[in-house]
């Protein structure tokens, strides 16, 4: 009898040592991280592979998760970060979407996560929707769902102007572009961003992300999606990573997608968490300009106007990734924008 308790206690140890390594990184404290460029060391919830390719004459190497449908007649559902994101933060919907029988595709974009960050490439959402058909091209997906998130949702909406034909639904969630910025905000070049990031801090990270994405609160799960940004800044590739993240803010100014709305001819959702106020460039509105950018509780109606076959569903109470701070409710509303 002795010796079965003891291995009950050494098999529940084991069990909450894999539960504690599994949770290690997700209770990691900001501020006792750092990572390089690759992010090597920060682990992503599913294995990352690797498509190499050269662009604008560069070995580039394009990190992605693929986890291949369980229904074929289900499709693949491509799933595009944010800005201040990668791949990571789509566990939830990836592992709900796997469920359903779907296949899933989750791409770091050259730029972002763990793929290639070249400091002296021509950033574009063409050319990053271009990447990620070819993407798809190699793993032999002719067409595929394209969700995109924040500035997910302006490279979406490029690739499916580009590539309607491989787009079978397009699904933005809180995406920036919404509004043409430069309408409204000063011009301002790579340098000033540049300087920008490298006043960067944890404290700073935080401080941005509770006041812009989450209406002021704040909890483990949020912080542990800062962890990637706040590692780059504390580790010893953060001039490098400065400098592509400098030249990425100068395409959500100067390569705007809204415009093209009118366009875009694939069954299209947008998903708005309508306490959601982000707005690019406010603080250097250009003289005279009143309008309050990032008002995402009228900007479904705008949109409608350019495009009336735009679906808007409005998620009242919830902000820039609802996603994230509710997953309950958003996976109801994402499953209606897949299946509509």
């Amino acid at each position: 009898m002795r010796i079965f308790y003891i291995f009950l206690v050494c098999l529940s140890g084991c069990a909450l040592f894999n539960a504690d390594k599994t949770m290690a990184q997700e209770s990691a404290k900001p501020t006792n991280v750092s990572f390089p460029a690759d992010l090597k060391g920060y682990e992503y919830p599913y294995p990352v592979k690797r498509y190499d390719f050269i662009s604008q004459g560069k070995q580039l190497s394009m990190a992605y998760i693929h986890l291949s449908p369980a229904d074929e007649a289900k499709g693949t559902v491509v799933l595009l970060h944010g800005k201040n994101f990668n791949g990571a933060y789509w566990k939830d919907t990836a592992s709900y979407l796997q469920d359903l029988g779907y296949g899933v595709i989750i791409p770091d974009q050259i730029g972002f996560g763990k793929s290639s960050k070249p400091t002296d490439y021509q950033y574009s959402f063409a050319g990053l929707a271009k990447n990620t058909h070819d993407l798809l091209n190699y793993l032999n997906i002719q067409k595929a769902a394209i969700v995109g998130h924040s500035m997910g949702g302006m490279l979406a909406s490029r690739f499916a102007l580009l590539y309607p034909q491989a787009t079978s639904r397009l699904i933005l969630i809180n995406p920036i572009g919404l509004e043409n910025y430069l309408d409204y905000v000063e011009y301002k070049d790579p340098q000033f961003f540049y300087n920008n990031e490298l006043e960067q801090s944890a404290d700073k990270i935080v401080t941005y992300q509770k006041k812009n994405y989450y209406d002021g609160q704040w909890n483990d799960r949020y912080e542990a999606l800062t962890i990637p940004l706040v590692g780059w800044v504390q580790g010893p590739d953060w001039d490098e990573i400065a400098k592509v993240n400098a030249l990425t803010y100068d395409m959500i100014f100067t390569q705007p997608v809204i415009e093209e709305f009118k366009d875009i001819k694939v069954p299209t959702m947008l998903i708005l968490g309508t306490r959601d106020r982000t707005g690019p460039g406010r603080n250097w509105k250009k003289q005279g300009v009143t309008r309050e950018l990032g008002r995402y509780d009228q900007l479904g109606n705008e949109v409608k106007q350019r495009n009336s076959d735009i679906q808007v569903i409005e998620m009242e109470g919830l902000g820039h990734l609802p996603h994230i701070e509710d997953f309950t409710a958003f996976k109801e509303v994402f499953n209606s924008a897949l299946t509509k």
